[in-house]
């Protein structure tokens, strides 16, 4: 089934800002005590966040008086109206606290659930481009699967197998899940994504045939634009402390963490298409060749997704991502600097850049303070398997696939390395 992710973005009514804020951390407060919002029981989404935008620090020197707004976006299993549908009529306790505080909600004698999804579709902003770290699985198979390998390691656990072949173990192994009914799924085939090299031919093909009009495009954007560009220039040290401490108290509690970033779109035309093909590359790339768990070499991310909005004027970022922000900001800095550049130059007050993609993230002390900067607190976030790595996720699925085969001694000596 293909997972779909969806960004909605309303205002919050003013005189009701400070109630939503308490009613989000109550939700915060109820998932630290191990208290799931409504929303779990659909068994459908694999991560949820609420931020509130607009209200108290935002953006590096932002004159422009801005209405408070509430972000809600929710990567989930299947197509949009279906999901919607359940989430306005099988949550709608939550939905109704949370949106009866931002403008236009139904009022109480004219909810329903056609109210309300006509209220959220709305208000749906387009995604720019989205990144999936396990396309294809949903939140019930890799809870499945995450179960299976549990219990095929504490049956390899319950015995010795010296002096037993590979082979035999693997052919012991089935034989035992197969005679569980939990694991009767396994009946049902599933493949792991496989690299589209086709499509990325056709791609690099694209790219060949637009190479002069891209090497004039990167001279204009540097000549005409980078050079008079105003540029971020402080140091972690020149931070907001307090506003840091914020930050900070969210992260690393559990194996995941999250990232929320809100940046304006630097004025003119060009800055627009130029962050636009990034986009469309990014998604190419996405298709095609990002498929078995890495982006641009990072393992650690499970969803990400860009999103521009108010006339293409701010852009959003959202992330989902393994250990610490620190060593994810610098596996994209070692692996994908250039691609960071190449978008977030084209906002307001980014790192020195030169031709869009040197420079710029490549300026790791400043482009960590930028990052920082930029960051926003995310009021509520939900994770469907707080315990999974993106590793294990996908090679809980290698684990799956390689176990249903007859393999050789070779090959089953390979997949008892997985589990």
């Amino acid at each position: 089934m293909r997972q779909n992710s969806v960004t909605i973005i309303v205002p919050v009514i003013k005189n009701k800002i400070d109630g939503l804020m308490e009613y989000l951390d109550k939700i915060k407060t109820d998932l630290d005590h191990g208290k799931p919002p409504e929303f779990e029981k659909l068994d459908v989404v694999h991560y949820a966040r609420w931020v509130v935008i607009d209200h108290g620090k935002s953006w590096i020197n932002d004159p422009t008086p801005r209405v408070p707004k509430l972000v809600f976006v929710v990567d989930f299993d299947g197509d949009v109206d279906t999901f919607l549908k359940g989430f306005c009529t099988d949550t709608s306790h939550i939905l109704d606290k949370v949106y009866g505080f931002c403008e236009a909600y139904p009022v109480i004698d004219q909810r329903s659930p056609e109210s309300r999804i006509a209220f959220l579709k709305k208000s749906i902003v387009k995604d720019a481009a989205v990144y999936i770290g396990a396309p294809g699985r949903t939140v019930k198979q890799i809870r499945e699967e995450k179960a299976l390998r549990n219990h095929i390691r504490k049956f390899l656990d319950s015995r010795s197998w010296k002096d037993v072949s590979a082979k035999t173990i693997h052919e012991k192994i089935k034989e035992e899940v197969l005679k569980k009914e939990e694991f009767l799924f396994l009946n049902q085939k599933v493949h792991m994504p496989r690299i589209n090299w086709l499509g990325l031919i056709f791609l690099g093909l694209i790219l060949i045939v637009l190479l002069p009009l891209i090497i004039i495009w990167l001279l204009i954007v540097h000549f005409f634009y980078e050079r008079k560009d105003v540029n971020f220039t402080k140091k972690r040290s020149g931070l907001d402390s307090d506003f840091l401490t914020e930050l900070e108290k969210y992260e690393d509690f559990k194996n995941q963490n999250q990232f929320t970033q809100l940046v304006d779109m630097k004025e003119g035309k060009v800055r627009l298409i130029t962050i636009k093909a990034m986009f469309a590359l990014s998604k190419g790339l996405i298709k095609f060749i990002f498929v078995q768990g890495k982006l641009m070499g990072i393992p650690t991310i499970h969803f990400a997704k860009w999103v521009m909005f108010e006339d293409n004027s701010r852009v959003l970022f959202f992330s989902n991502f393994d250990g610490s922000w620190q060593q994810y900001l610098g596996d994209f800095i070692d692996n994908s600097g250039w691609g960071l550049t190449g978008i977030f130059s084209n906002t307001k007050v980014f790192p020195k850049t030169n031709f869009l993609l040197t420079g710029g993230a490549y300026d790791e002390e400043h482009f960590l303070a930028w990052s920082r900067n930029s960051e926003l607190v995310t009021n509520v976030w939900y994770t469907a398997y707080p315990d999974l790595s993106i590793k294990n996720v996908n090679n809980n699925t290698k684990i799956r696939v390689q176990l249903m085969k007859s393999l050789s001694e070779r090959q089953a000596a390979k997949f008892l390395k997985l589990i």
